[in-house]
């Protein structure tokens, strides 16, 4: 599926269709968890990323760390 950005005030939102938040178990309420890899955008329900491992830590701060130097590598 392709999305495009709205115009929402001064912002850009990006709308979910209420059968992809039906699949997600989610509502107009729900907290999202939003991140990146450098490259994607990844949008999960934040109850299933309150238990941030050990390991998202250090995946995170390496893709800070090392991500440009990753993507020339690719």
């Amino acid at each position: 599926m392709i999305k495009k950005l709205t115009k929402h005030g001064n912002s850009y939102a990006l709308i979910i269709e209420r059968p992809i938040m039906d699949l997600l178990h989610i509502s107009e309420k729900s907290e999202l968890y939003v991140t990146t890899d450098g490259r994607n955008l990844v949008i999960s329900p934040a109850d299933d990323k309150k238990k941030k491992t050990a390991f998202d830590s250090a995946l995170g701060e390496a893709n800070r760390k090392y991500g440009q130097a990753l993507k020339r590598l690719s």
